[in-house]
């Protein structure tokens, strides 16, 4: 991994997003709370959020004069030692706003490469963090770092009236190709590793992150896959064979999606987003507690659109039932409005999803065993398209 500075543990930090054109006050603190809790999966305590109404990005310090001199009082008074944008600075962005703050100062990007920096656990997670921190790098360089440590320096090192920028550049760009080299090495594995796996039907579990992906899988698989309350708590790709009423198929849990995802982090991940390409069945997870949840499921479309994968069967979960009503349904109310409201809530989505839906709870595992049917449905009706001459195996 890059040896920079990472966030610590319980560093106070505040927020700062921008309501620009076609935005809404209400949508930026939407946005800022997510950044808080992204905060908090890196170790860190939002305490503060700043927003600012401007048609569009300041060119020098991303914020207004007038609000830069808003937030500097604040962490002085504060002890503050973190300020995250919400948005991707550029690096004489970072440098002209660290001059006038005095602290550390990143953006969502560089905030979210931390998660993922600390969560890689395999030599192709760390690879793929690596390489999409380079990535990042690599347009911000000009006065970020003094200079990058030259391995094997001395005579050969720079080329010939090359200036000190100029041979960082190079170093990281070479870096690059070699990470890039190394990846493509994992995706050989990869591909030859899915292409052992038989003639199975493959179903991905996909959706926004911290839905219960993980939580599910579990359940689905009777397997232990690491699931927790925080962003971004899955990584690498975890596939587990499955058996349905003599019905067999492979399961993969997947990384969470999240708007604003860096496209360099997209790209870094291509082989462990390969499981969604490949898969005969999407199962999209969307959090129905969740009041931005409508959001999030175009979120996750636009992504499986750039991954070429939209046209796949999708079945839609609206996880988190219990969570759902806890939020909307007082003790007060009739149960009749309550039936009501769900009924509504249900004919809403089949209609959206042409009847491609079910609503669960996984914490209080409610309505698992007609989630079940629901894929083994869809699994068999797989079979008899990819491989139908299987088919008089399972039944």
């Amino acid at each position: 991994m890059i040896e920079k500075q990472q966030i610590k543990s319980e560093e106070k930090a505040v927020l700062v997003g921008l309501v620009q054109k076609e935005q809404t006050n209400e949508q930026v603190e939407e946005y800022l709370d997510e950044l808080a809790f992204l905060a908090e999966t890196a170790g860190a305590i939002a305490i503060k959020q700043f927003t600012q109404k401007l048609p569009h990005p300041d060119s020098r310090t991303f914020v207004g004069k007038g609000k830069l001199e808003q937030i500097k009082l604040f962490v002085q008074a504060k002890g503050v030692d973190l300020v995250i944008f919400d948005d991707e600075l550029t690096g004489s962005q970072i440098i002209n706003i660290e001059k006038e703050l005095g602290v550390k100062t990143i953006d969502r990007s560089d905030l979210i490469l931390d998660i993922f920096a600390r969560r890689a656990r395999t030599a192709q997670a760390k690879v793929q963090v690596e390489l999409a921190q380079y990535q990042y790098l690599l347009p911000r360089l000009k006065g970020m770092w003094k200079h990058l440590e030259r391995q094997g320096g001395g005579i050969g090192t720079r080329g010939p009236g090359e200036t000190e920028i100029e041979t960082d550049r190079r170093i990281v760009k070479d870096k690059i190709s070699l990470l890039r080299k190394r990846l493509s090495e994992f995706d050989k594995q990869a591909f030859t590793q899915r292409k052992e796996r038989g003639e199975f039907i493959r179903v991905a579990l996909v959706g926004y992150t911290n839905v219960g992906k993980s939580t599910l899988m579990n359940l689905l698989s009777k397997s232990e896959v690491f699931a927790e309350n925080k962003l971004f708590a899955t990584l690498d790709t975890t596939t587990r064979k499955v058996v349905f009423e003599n019905t067999p198929f492979l399961l993969s849990d997947t990384v969470g999606f999240i708007r604003k995802l860096p496209h360099h982090l997209v790209e870094s991940f291509k082989s462990t987003l390969d499981e969604v390409r490949e898969a005969d069945i999407l199962l999209h997870v969307v959090d129905v507690s969740h009041p931005q949840h409508e959001e999030h499921i175009g979120v996750v479309n636009k992504t499986l659109q750039e991954l070429k994968a939209f046209d796949k069967p999708i079945l839609t979960i609206f996880n988190k039932m219990d969570l759902y009503e806890e939020k909307n349904f007082d003790s007060w109310l009739e149960p009749e409005v309550k039936l009501e409201i769900l009924r509504e809530l249900r004919e809403k989505w089949e209609h959206a999803t042409d009847n491609n839906c079910i609503f669960v709870s996984a914490k209080e595992r409610l309505n698992l065993d007609n989630l079940r049917d629901f894929v083994l449905t869809r699994v068999r009706d797989m079979y008899k398209i990819r491989y139908p001459y299987k088919t008089a195996f399972f039944y």
